[in-house]
């Protein structure tokens, strides 16, 4: 009796031998490698996903160039002009300032439609 429990305690201790040693924690400098690189990792998709969004928004802001151009040579200097304000209606104003220059003179209408100046000299929009 004595020697078949001998042998179970031996079998059962040969796979506790068998284990490996747990291993050392991981220094610090080996995490911020490991954040680093999945920072990188990270942020190169990132950028692979927005590339076309980023590409669509450059073009349409050269396409945006050309009109704003228009706009600055129409309204001048925009120091000659107060801060825009909201009417109770949803329009917003834009005043010019009282002491600002007369405002430069209207580009020619290009002939689309609603640019058409009036006799009074306004456009409708």
């Amino acid at each position: 009796m004595m020697r078949a429990l001998a042998l179970s305690l031996s079998l059962l201790a040969a796979p506790l031998a068998a284990q490996e040693p747990p291993s050392p924690p991981p220094s610090a400098e080996e995490g911020f490698d490991l954040l680093g690189r999945g920072a990188r990792s990270l942020l190169q998709s990132l950028m692979g996903e927005l590339d076309p969004a980023l590409r669509q928004m450059q073009e349409g802001m050269q396409g945006l160039g050309p009109m704003l151009r228009d706009l600055a040579a129409l309204l001048g200097d925009v120091q000659h002009y107060e801060a825009p304000e909201r009417l109770p209606n949803g329009d917003v104003l834009i005043r010019r300032r009282p002491n600002a220059p007369p405002p430069p003179d209207l580009p020619e209408a290009s002939g689309g439609p609603g640019l058409t100046p009036a006799p009074d000299g306004s456009i409708d929009l």
